[in-house]
C-alpha cells in the first residue's frame, strides 16, 4: 500500500523577531515602507495587529448589538477587529502615488460608514459589506488629490483611472499594441476616454514656483514668469463696465418703441437665454415661420440704426 505524502507546509512569514508584520501584511513584506520597524507606517500595523479578528458568531453578536441598541463598546470592538482589513486594502492602491497611511485614514472612514449602516440579518458578513465603502472613500481620495483639476468626472472615466494601468501593463506582458483602441475594447469605454484619461494621468501638477531655465546671470526664470496673466488691465475692465451700463440703458429707450409682438420677439429671441423657436413665436401670433424671422430681422435692423443714432459710442463688435 502506497504512503500518501505529506503535504509541505507552507512557508508564513511570521510577526516576530524577523518581522516586524503582522501575518496579514506578508504580501506586503517587500515594501519599503513597511519593513522600516520605526516608520509610522510599521508602528500603526503592529499597533492594528494587536487587535484580536472576531469569529463570525462573535461579529453577528456585536452587530445586532450595534445594529438594535447602538451600543458604542460593540461598534468599538468592530471597527478595532477590522482595521488590518482596511490596511490590506490600502496597499493595493498604494501604486498610484499617495501615502499609504493616508489611504488607510481613508479607508477606517469607509469602515466607520459601513459599521453604521450594517445589517446583520442579511446573511453577509461585515467584510464584504465594508469592502466596498472602504474601496469607495479610497477612490474618492486618490480622485480628489491626483490633480487639482479633477481627473475623473464620468462613470467610465473613473473606470479608466483605476484600470488603465493595469491594462496597459497586461498588454505588455501579452506582447500586443498598447493602443486607445484596445484598450477601449477590453475595458468596454469610448475610445475618446482612453485618450483623454492617458493624457490627464501623463503629467502630475506643478508649482507655478518651480524653476524651468536659468538666466545668462545665474538665476532663475520661474514658470509663473511665463505665465499669460488673463486678468484684465483695469482700465480695461472699468471700460467694459461703463459700455454695459450704457448698452442696457439704450435697450430700455429702445424697447419702447417697439409694438407688443416686436417686444416679444425681442425678449424671447434675442435676449432670452433660452430662446423660444420661431415657429412657436409665430403660432402665438399666428403667423408662419417665415414671417416670424422676417420680424426678427427687422427689430435687428431697428435696434442697430437707434444705436448708431442714439449712442455712437458704444462698441457693437
Amino acid at each position: 500500500m502506497a504512503r500518501k505524502k505529506k503535504n509541505s507546509p507552507k512557508k508564513v512569514l511570521k510577526a516576530g523577531k524577523s518581522s516586524n508584520l503582522p501575518v496579514v501584511f506578508q504580501e506586503k513584506a517587500k515594501s519599503p515602507t513597511s519593513v522600516d520597524p520605526n516608520s509610522p507606517l510599521s508602528i500603526y500595523m503592529r499597533e492594528v495587529s494587536k487587535y484580536p479578528l472576531l469569529t463570525p458568531k462573535e461579529e453577528i453578536k456585536l452587530a445586532k448589538r450595534v445594529f438594535e441598541k447602538n451600543d458604542q463598546e460593540a461598534f468599538k470592538i468592530l471597527i478595532q477587529s477590522n482595521l488590518r482589513f482596511v490596511v490590506k486594502i490600502a496597499f493595493n492602491y498604494s501604486r498610484y502615488g499617495a501615502k499609504v497611511l493616508d489611504l488607510i485614514q481613508e479607508g477606517n472612514m469607509g469602515l466607520i460608514k459601513a459599521v453604521q449602516d450594517f445589517n446583520p440579518y442579511k446573511n453577509v458578513r461585515l467584510t464584504t459589506y465594508a469592502v466596498w465603502w472602504i474601496r469607495s472613500y479610497i477612490q474618492d481620495f486618490l480622485l480628489r488629490n491626483w490633480s487639482l483639476v479633477r481627473i475623473g468626472t464620468t462613470a467610465s472615466q473613473k473606470k479608466l483611472f483605476y484600470r488603465l494601468k493595469k491594462e496597459q501593463e497586461k498588454l505588455q506582458r501579452e506582447g500586443l499594441a498598447i493602443t486607445p483602441k484596445a484598450i477601449a475594447m477590453n475595458l468596454g469605454v469610448q475610445e475618446s476616454d482612453v485618450e483623454l484619461m492617458q493624457m490627464r494621468m501623463s503629467g502630475r501638477d506643478k508649482s507655478i514656483s518651480e524653476p524651468i531655465s536659468h538666466t545668462k546671470e545665474g538665476g532663475d526664470i520661474l514658470l509663473e514668469d511665463r505665465v499669460v496673466d488673463a486678468t484684465p488691465l483695469p482700465s480695461i475692465d472699468l471700460e467694459d463696465k461703463e459700455q454695459s451700463t450704457l448698452f442696457h440703458k439704450a435697450l430700455n429707450e429702445f424697447k419702447s418703441q417697439l409694438d407688443e409682438r416686436e417686444l416679444h420677439i425681442l425678449k424671447e429671441r434675442l435676449l432670452s437665454e433660452t430662446p423660444m423657436t420661431l415657429t412657436d413665436i409665430g403660432k402665438q401670433y399666428n403667423i408662419s415661420k417665415e414671417r416670424t424671422r422676417q420680424v426678427e430681422e427687422k427689430i435687428k435692423i431697428k435696434l442697430k440704426d437707434f444705436l448708431s443714432e442714439h449712442y455712437p459710442d458704444i462698441n457693437l463688435s
